[in-house]
This record gives structure tokens, sequence and C-alpha cells, in this order.
């Protein structure tokens, strides 16, 4: 259904009147559910104020849409969205101009979905990492989930592939990091040299042909963390130049961010994602 407004009015004031003889409840649901857009935008605010000229859309069957061959919504609900990038898209504008990322692409989904629809960055990964992200659909969900995210998450696992063979099932790697300025690549050290300390528990899945396929979880969450301090130990990632890789057998950097699982903000509902490998040893 389609309607020409005559006079300017809120929507829901003008909606009741419109929609008429359905129920106050069925129009505000009609509105919560985002099945209303005025001229050609979703929007859900009851105070939202038409003008003359305006054209509003009503349809009960309404669905927005999303396609992107770089990033998959995996879950959606009204406070986050948990989504599956590929390797080679930033989480975040590095500063180019007109730069496609995980955030632009899911703000132009909010956006075209619901009026004034915005998205925030809880976490990032890597531009050549693949894997699991969440982004929260307002400022409180995102520092919920920032302030308390080492409690909030249950488990945190990644999928690689090293170069060079483990003596070892298992192992743990701490050690402190600290970006070069200029270089802007991250440095190891076994000692507290006044970075940051570091984290990270690994389990070796298989090995053949001088490759090992790790199961890697963080304890804590640093910039480039695992890559720089596999690499540390002689064991880098394959695929990565920037921190010493000589291979590259599966044509990109082999990190994947697998699993995912946390507690929801707002429900308390422990929320558990996977995502399949990109790749095989």
């Amino acid at each position: 259904m389609e309607i020409t407004v005559k006079d300017g009015a809120p929507l829901l004031e003008y909606l009741y009147s419109a929609l008429a003889p359905q129920s106050r409840t069925s129009v505000k649901s009609l509105l919560t559910h985002s099945r209303i857009s005025v001229n050609g935008r979703t929007v859900t605010a009851y105070d939202h104020q038409l003008k003359p000229g305006d054209r509003i859309e009503v349809n009960a069957n309404r669905k927005a849409t999303f396609e992107d061959r770089n990033l998959k919504i995996v879950y959606e609900d009204k406070w986050l969205i948990v989504a599956d990038k590929r390797n080679g898209l930033p989480t975040i504008s590095t500063g180019k101009e007109k730069e496609v990322t995980a955030y632009s692409i899911l703000f132009s989904y909010m956006a075209s979905k619901i009026q004034d629809g915005r998205v925030f960055i809880v976490h990032r990964l890597d531009r050549d990492t693949s894997g699991l992200l969440v982004f929260a659909k307002d400022e409180q969900t995102k520092l919920m989930l920032q302030e308390n995210w080492n409690r909030s998450v249950v488990e945190r696992k990644y999928t690689g592939i090293c170069e060079g063979n483990f003596n070892k099932e298992e192992g743990t790697v701490v050690s402190w990091l600290k970006e070069n300025p200029k270089s802007l690549k991250m440095s190891s050290s076994p000692v507290d040299n006044g970075g940051q300390k570091a984290v990270t528990h690994f389990r070796v899945l298989e090995q053949k042909n001088g490759f090992a396929l790790l199961e890697i979880e963080l304890e804590t969450g640093r910039k480039n963390q695992i890559r720089v301090q596999l690499a540390s130990i002689g064991h880098p990632i394959a695929g990565d130049r920037k921190y010493g890789a000589k291979t590259n057998p599966a044509g990109r950097l082999a990190l994947h961010a697998t699993t995912l699982s946390f507690r929801h903000p707002h429900t308390g509902r422990i929320l558990t994602f996977t995502s399949p490998l990109p790749f095989r040893l």
C-alpha cells in the first residue's frame, strides 16, 4: 500500500487515521518491525514528522536484504550483528578515501534498513585475517561488550597454517608486544619491556610437508598478536611476509577466526558461532 501525505503530522498519528480501521496495536507493530517507509527509507520513530507530499509505503512482508561477496551476516538481533568477513577486507578504514571495509558495508546496510541506523565496532580482525566479527547497533551495547569483553567471551578460537613442524602437541606463548611507530610492525619480547602482555595458546591439529595446522586460542587480544608471537617462536603464519613467512600455500594469510562464543550483554544468553575453514593443509 502507498499513501501520499496531504497534511503534515507525526507519523504514528497519521497512520492511525490513514490505516483505519486497523487497531492501534497493529499499526504500532508495523512501525516496530520496520514495515513502514517514508520516501523510500524505513522509519520506526513514532514522532517522525511528515510533510505534505511525502510518500508512505506500507508492506507487511517487507524485509531488508543483504548481499555482499566480502561479508556475510550470520546473526542479527535488535542489539547486535555477527558477521563473517573474507580475507583482504579491513575491519575499519585505514584512511584511504572511499575504502570499503566491514564497517562501511554494515553501516550502509543499517542505513538502508532503518532511518538513522548505525553500527559500532566491538573488536577487529586484521585485513588479511578472515572470520567472525561482532558489531553493535548502539553505543551502549558496544560499551557493555568492550568493557566486559574478557568476562563476556567464553571461547575465541582461530585456525592457522604455520611454517615448520612442532615437537609438541600444544603450547602457550607469553610475551610483551610493542609497535614500531614508523613501520607499524609489532615486536615480541619474552620479558616485560613496557609493552602489552599477550598470551596465546595453541594446539597442533595436523602436520605434513613442513607445515602445521593449528587451533589457536587468545587469552588477550593485541594487534597482530597471533602473527607476531608465532613468528617469534620460529613458526610464522604461512603467507605472512610481514612477519617472515617464506611460503604461501593458501594464496593468502592462512589465519581464520573460526569460533566465537560470548554472553549476550542484554539477554545473558551464550551465543556460539563457527565459521567454515576457507583453506586446508
